[in-house]
């Protein structure tokens, strides 16, 4: 499955539950382990999860592969890597507090 097709299932994903601030950043020249970020946020930890759950079900409906999920336990910060993709759901102070976009658009 192409990054492309995997970015546009994600987004749709998170789109689905309500993820506001969705950002999808080319990562491709930078890094060889992925060719995308997505950021999104969520207003709970409860919605954190239920993003990351339907962005698993979206991805392995699609035909792509889940290689694991991160922060589960606490649901403030949950990582889904996909592979050639990696989805970050923060909620808003943790996003504010690590400020992803803002580390790798420097690297650009």
């Amino acid at each position: 499955m192409s990054s492309k097709i995997l970015v546009d299932t994600i987004v749709s994903a998170l789109e689905d539950i309500k993820a506001h601030d969705i950002k999808v950043l080319d990562v491709s020249k930078i890094t060889a382990m992925f060719d995308f970020i997505v950021i999104a946020s969520a207003d709970s930890s409860r919605q954190t999860k239920a993003l990351a759950s339907n962005v698993q079900e979206k991805v392995k409906a699609a035909g792509g592969n889940i290689f694991s999920v991160e922060g589960e336990q606490t649901g403030e910060w949950l990582l889904v890597d996909v592979g050639d993709v990696v989805v970050h759901i923060m909620q808003p102070t943790v996003r504010e507090y690590y400020d992803l976009e803002a580390l790798w658009e420097k690297r650009e």
